[in-house]
């Protein structure tokens, strides 16, 4: 039987760092995740930070890309 000190007492699992979320997402991107870390993801990790760094890489990957192909027609004479 569990006493109301013995809960206090329980620490809670050591979240995931923010570099190790990113590095998650990007492994995520090109779909290379290890079992090892994708496990590590779902005990350790929260929703929200995996929903905002897939949200920034997101944004990030289609400006690279528009600044891309804006270079490329710029530099074919269009």
């Amino acid at each position: 039987m569990s006493t109301p000190q013995d809960e206090t007492n329980r620490t809670a699992p050591p979240r995931q760092g923010w570099l190790q979320t990113i590095s998650s997402v990007a492994a995520s991107f090109f779909g290379v995740q290890s079992s090892k870390h994708r496990q590590r993801d779902f005990t350790k990790g929260k929703a929200g930070h995996f929903i905002a760094v897939g949200l920034i890489m997101t944004v990030l990957f289609v400006l690279v890309v528009w600044i891309a192909v804006k270079i490329a027609l710029r530099s074919a004479g269009m």
